[in-house]
C-alpha cells in the first residue's frame, strides 16, 4: 500500500496548492461544505483515533522501560490534551498579534508570529502524512477513509490560515505545508519507528484536529452551519461503523 499511501500524499499537496481555487470554498460569509468538513474530521478523531489511543496503551503495556515512557502507558490521552493547548495556544498569540498591529494601522501578524504559525501546521502536516503510511490500516478502505477526513480538514486549515495571514500565506505558507507533507511521506515510508512514537503522534494529532476545527466552527463571525456540521459527523460516523 505504499504507492497508494504516495499517492494520497499528493493528493493532500494538491489540496494545499490549488484549494483556494474551489469555488464552494469561497462562499461568504462561510461555506456550508466547511462545516460538514469539520463534521468529517471530528467523527475521524472521535470513531478512530481516539479509541486506537486505547488500543495503544493496552499494547505497550510493560514495552517501555525508560521511566518517562513508562509514564505514557497509561497517561496516552495528555498528549492528545497537549495538542489542543498547543494550537490554542498559538491561535491566542497570532489574533493578540494582529490586535496590537491594528492598533498602528497593520491588521496583520507579525512577520515572527507568522512563520512560527506556519511552521507549526508544517509539523501538524508532517505528522499527518506520515501517519498516512505508519497507520495499521485494515485495507485499502481504512486509508482512504484517513484521506478524506484529513483532506478535507486541509481545506478547513487552509481556508482559516489564508484569511489569517492573506497573501504572505499563499506566497510562502501553502508551498511549506505542501512540502512538509512530502516530507513527512518520505520519513514515514523509510524511517522504522517504535510504536509508541506513532501513538504519540497518534495523540497529539486528536488533539490538534479537536482545536483547529472548533476554532473555526465556533466564532460568532464566521456563521457556521450547525446542521451541516451534525451532518458530516454524523454521516461519517455511520460510514467508519458500517466500514
Amino acid at each position: 500500500m505504499i504507492w497508494l499511501s504516495f499517492i494520497f500524499a499528493v493528493g493532500f499537496v494538491g489540496i494545499h496548492l490549488f484549494s483556494k481555487r474551489l469555488k464552494l470554498l469561497k462562499v461568504l460569509p462561510r461555506s456550508r461544505f466547511l462545516s460538514i468538513a469539520g463534521g468529517i474530521s471530528v467523527a475521524y478523531v472521535f470513531m478512530h483515533l481516539l479509541p486506537e489511543l486505547g488500543v495503544f496503551q493496552k499494547e505497550l503495556q510493560g514495552k517501555l522501560e525508560n521511566g518517562g515512557l513508562q509514564f505514557l502507558e497509561n497517561h496516552i490521552y495528555l498528549i492528545a490534551m497537549a495538542g489542543l493547548v498547543i494550537f490554542y495556544a498559538l491561535e491566542h498569540s497570532v489574533k493578540t498579534s494582529k490586535r496590537k498591529n491594528k492598533q498602528s494601522g497593520n491588521p496583520q501578524a507579525t512577520s515572527g508570529i507568522f512563520w512560527v504559525h506556519i511552521i507549526s501546521f508544517a509539523l501538524y502536516n508532517g505528522v499527518i502524512s506520515y501517519l498516512l503510511v505508519r497507520e495499521e490500516y485494515e485495507d485499502v478502505w481504512g486509508m482512504l477513509l484517513f484521506f478524506i477526513a484529513m483532506g478535507v480538514h486541509f481545506m478547513t486549515n487552509d481556508k482559516g490560515l489564508r484569511a489569517t495571514h492573506q497573501e504572505e500565506y499563499d506566497r510562502y505558507g501553502r508551498w511549506l505545508l505542501a512540502f512538509s507533507i512530502l516530507i513527512g511521506w518520505g520519513i514515514g515510508a523509510f524511517a522504522d519507528v517504535h510504536e509508541w512514537i506513532i501513538s504519540v503522534l497518534t495523540a497529539f494529532l486528536a488533539g490538534g484536529v479537536i482545536l483547529n476545527v472548533l476554532k473555526e466552527e465556533l466564532p460568532e463571525e464566521r456563521e457556521s452551519s450547525l446542521l451541516a456540521f451534525c451532518l458530516g459527523l454524523t454521516s461519517y460516523s455511520i460510514l467508519l461503523l458500517l466500514l
